[in-house]
């Protein structure tokens, strides 16, 4: 793919263009809904058809397939915009964009990319990323799900866990092991495969009873010796871990993107309410101790905004990991602050169900562990200073 030139005017038009849109869809189908969708743990799939009627779902899909072949820069601008509305439609937007489109438009064939990337970009089919297991989080490497040869295809099995849209799924990316014990010493021995979500033998269980992102299913599921094809394969034997960590880094872009967006919504919210709650018979905002607290809330988005943009641009540049971990990182502790001082601004009413900043504290709780803890990112950015 070639790299688009983000300084140049073209680039900057279609930006704000894709961005409003976003934005109007956003505060007119799925703001109004966020608390209801919350409530009932799902989203309609009324509301998934449209995104993917306006292209949303092919955001990072290059035209020739079907998709808006969006930079990096526009595509992360577009997911805050929906994780200030509602961050159950962010994720489900970027995991499928980042992971579930990610894997074959990086890695596959031409033939797997025009089987499933033009159905995934018009919103027809829905893609999901399987790393995780019930023993295998933060150490990816300690996958057990196999694939073993079956004539000329080969047999799944094994249980994935955590996975976003998994039940919705038309196309599981699934990390298994077909190692050997040399592949296995070697550091290698992880294979991905296209797997179809309706395939025989694959089992979905039930959507998670989660804190936050309610309306997103996050659901695993068990392989009970699932056939697939020679073409099922992604890439090169042995190196579907390392592919899936270089999709990571994209998702943790995105990650990073909606902590920005919870937190923006936090604030906003804050301020609006300061606005009109009346105590010792003024406005809350009218004291200085809830001005320097929307002050710094105000300054931490605007901080973790400019290093995401910052490390979009370096993305492009290849330069990813560290940067990409420090934007997740630093992104994703300002949302849970953000939320958490934006709770207090309403005092007893942030705690209440009818109020937005309750929702969207549980929201950015989960930006701090998936895609990576922020443990863990703070590992990759250690060994990124002594590298």
């Amino acid at each position: 793919m070639s790299t688009p030139d983000l300084m140049a005017p073209e680039v900057a038009e279609q930006r704000r263009e894709i961005v409003a849109l976003a934005r109007d869809f956003a505060a007119r189908e799925i703001a109004p809904h966020a608390a209801e969708w919350d409530r009932a743990k799902a989203m309609p799939r009324e509301v998934l058809a449209k995104l993917g009627e306006l292209g949303f779902f092919g955001m990072r899909v290059p035209e020739e397939y079907g998709g808006l072949g969006l930079d990096t820069l526009t595509y992360l601008m577009v997911l805050e915009e929906f994780a200030a509305a509602d961050a159950s439609v962010s994720v489900t937007l970027g995991v499928h964009n980042s992971l579930g489109c990610g894997m074959p438009l990086r890695h596959g064939s031409e033939a797997q990319k025009k089987q499933w990337l033009p159905p995934m970009a018009s919103g027809e089919m829905v893609g999901a990323f399987a790393l995780s297991e019930p023993d295998a989080g933060s150490d990816p490497a300690g996958v057990r799900a196999e694939a073993r040869r079956a004539g000329d295809g080969w047999v799944l099995s094994g249980a994935k866990s955590w996975v976003t849209s998994g039940d919705l799924a038309g196309l599981l990316v699934v990390m298994v092991r077909t190692d050997t014990p040399e592949a296995r010493r070697g550091g290698r021995g992880i294979s991905a495969f296209l797997v179809p979500g309706g395939a025989p033998g694959v089992e979905h269980g039930k959507p998670e009873d989660k804190m936050g992102l309610r309306a997103s299913h996050t659901t695993g599921f068990v392989m009970h010796d699932v056939r697939v094809g020679s073409e099922a394969l992604l890439g090169e034997e042995g190196k579907g871990l390392a592919y899936a960590l270089e999709v990571l880094d994209q998702g943790r872009l995105g990650v990073a993107a909606q902590a920005v967006g919870i937190a923006r919504a936090a604030l906003e919210s804050a301020v609006k309410y300061s606005a009109e709650r009346q105590q010792f018979g003024r406005p809350i905002k009218d004291f200085q101790g809830i001005q320097f607290k929307l002050a710094d809330m105000a300054t931490q988005v605007a901080a973790a905004r400019a290093l995401l943009h910052q490390t979009a641009q370096q993305e492009l540049a290849g330069r990813r990991a560290v940067q990409a971990s420090m934007a997740k990182l630093f992104a994703s502790e300002t949302a849970m602050w953000v939320t958490t001082q934006a709770v207090q601004v309403f005092g007893g009413y942030g705690y209440m169900r009818d109020y937005p900043v309750e929702r969207l504290f549980r929201d950015a709780k989960v930006t701090e562990i998936y895609e990576g803890t922020n443990e863990i990112q703070r590992i990759v950015i250690a060994r990124g200073l002594f590298s």
